[in-house]
């Protein structure tokens, strides 16, 4: 189906994410390092007798050579070893698997909110490039880009939940006394429609709405400046006017030639976008006390977990090397000149 340039394509791409991945690897054991403080101190506790505590630096290899250290390292996290957190007493691989669906269906609904709005307010925006539309649209974008996540989810909280009172407490996925669905994807409200129980979606989306409205507002910004700049350019070009010339309807032209054609610098935007949905949710999951990845690790910055914080860093790593490995292929698949390159 595909030829030899697309296999050499997608291998090179293949063996710069492996290399990504291990030097992303590296870099966190450097920081690590390099941060003043004793990993083995804080799981000792400060006051632990020094016979006990050279044990414990023995036992987590912390009096071996660096260089001995970080061969360790890499090797163990390439098993999906990323060490023991101090706080839960649990592998860290295990704790952010089991937090990692919470993460998603927050990341999954931010996302489309901003791809189902942004996008065709950017394209509308350029069509009527110069106008009260296209005005009123990039102030919304730049409000959007300004606007601090912690600043505009306690303002939601503040209006929503405490001023009008019809949102849900901002704390966890569910109502107390809620029963969680029965776990098929961890997604509560995908498990809530398969298992057909309405309690439990409703529940969930109520508490999904003030989270998604907060992240999915601040990362349409660059969607809409993307989409209409790769637009108002688009819209210019000769095989635009070619269209026009041949009778073809404008919304034929705007929403088929002309978007098909802004894909490849939406695409970008996009990738960078989920990379900093999961690592803002941070932010937002420590606000909403959400219970994935994000506040996992900010219970690890805070509780001195030094693998916790490890862990999260190298997974949020990974998925921005998974996700831009994805939008090279889409690429191809979008714009078949690309293998050649």
């Amino acid at each position: 189906m595909y030829g030899r340039s697309f296999w050499i394509y997608l291998g090179r791409r293949l063996g710069l994410a492996v290399i990504t991945l291990i030097g992303a690897i590296v870099a966190v054991f450097v920081m690590t390092h390099v941060l003043p403080g004793n990993p083995a101190l804080v799981k000792a506790g400060v006051y632990s007798t020094p016979e006990v505590l050279r044990a414990l630096e023995h036992e987590m290899g912390l009096d071996r050579p660096l260089p001995e250290q970080l061969a360790l390292y890499v090797v163990h996290a390439f098993q999906g070893d990323l060490g023991v957190s101090t706080r839960s007493g649990h592998p860290v691989a295990a704790d952010l698997v089991q937090r990692l669906p919470a993460t998603a269906e927050l990341a999954v609904y931010s996302l489309l909110l901003a791809v189902l709005i942004g996008v065709p307010l950017g394209v509308l925006a350029a069509v009527r490039e110069g106008g009260w539309f296209d005005r009123v649209v990039q102030q919304v974008a730049i409000l959007g880009a300004s606007a601090p996540l912690f600043w505009l989810g306690v303002m939601l909280i503040f209006v929503f939940y405490v001023q009008l009172g019809i949102a849900p407490a901002p704390v966890g996925r569910l109502d107390t006394g809620v029963e969680a669905p029965p776990q098929i994807t961890g997604l509560y409200t995908v498990d809530a429609v398969l298992a057909l129980n309405g309690t439990a979606l409703a529940s969930a989306a109520g508490h999904l709405l003030l989270p998604v409205l907060t992240l999915g507002f601040v990362i349409m910004a660059p969607l809409i400046k993307m989409s209409r700049a790769s637009m108002s350019s688009i819209l210019s070009a000769d095989f635009i006017q070619a269209a026009y010339s041949f009778g073809l309807p404008h919304r034929t032209v705007v929403w088929g030639d002309g978007l098909k054609n802004a894909m490849m610098g939406l695409l970008t935007v996009v990738g960078i976008v989920l990379g900093y949905v999961m690592a803002g949710n941070v932010i937002v999951e420590a606000l909403f006390a959400w219970p994935g990845i994000g506040l996992y690790a900010w219970n690890g910055i805070t509780g001195r977990d030094y693998d916790a914080v490890q862990g999260f860093v190298l997974l949020v790593a990974a998925t921005y090397v998974l996700v831009n490995l994805v939008i090279d292929v889409l690429y191809m698949l979008i714009d078949p000149r690309v293998r050649l390159g």
